[in-house]
């Protein structure tokens, strides 16, 4: 039974929705990305979220439905793309590496104190690994996409704000 999702509005069409997925895909690689609903309520909340991206086939709807009261109240813009798949797939298949906890921490003093160490193929132990390595085991409902005016991804992003916002009116 398929649900009606004319809550979902604004909704983006097929070229908006790959920009947005394409931005997606890339504020995941300069970690300006927040996953699910509660992430970017607490965004929204501490003020740092540049634009909040939603699944129009969340089901149920109602779930997602405080994030557009939220978004208005804090005027942020906020649009619908049409499936949480693309959201999952497009934020987290970027990752080029898998981290494993099992891998030997290089000796070399001069590389930086990172928390795991990325191994040299895409293949792990067993899958709950990999499942840990992009971080979730089911589709994303919600993405914010934070600040940050250093980066490099500050044009893009006020480029598709002003997109979105285009639809809201």
């Amino acid at each position: 039974m398929a649900e009606d999702n004319s809550a979902a509005w604004p909704q983006a069409d097929q070229a908006l929705s790959q920009e947005i997925l394409d931005l997606v895909q890339q504020a995941t690689h300069y970690r300006q990305i927040k996953k699910g609903a509660n992430e970017a309520t607490k965004t929204l909340n501490r003020g740092i979220s540049e634009l909040i991206i939603l699944a129009a086939d969340t089901s149920p709807l109602a779930i997602l439905l405080h994030l557009p009261l939220l978004c208005e109240d804090k005027n942020v813009p906020y649009v619908y793309v049409p499936s949480k798949m693309a959201l999952y797939v497009e934020n987290f298949s970027c990752l080029a590496f898998c981290t494993c906890s099992r891998r030997a921490r290089p000796k070399n003093p001069n590389l930086p104190n990172l928390p795991w160490y990325p191994c040299e193929n895409l293949t792990c132990a067993n899958t709950y690994d990999r499942g840990r390595a992009v971080g979730v085991a089911r589709p994303v409902i919600a993405v914010s996409v934070t600040t940050n005016e250093a980066s490099d991804l500050m044009g893009q992003i006020r480029t598709l704000k002003d997109k979105v916002e285009r639809l809201q009116i």
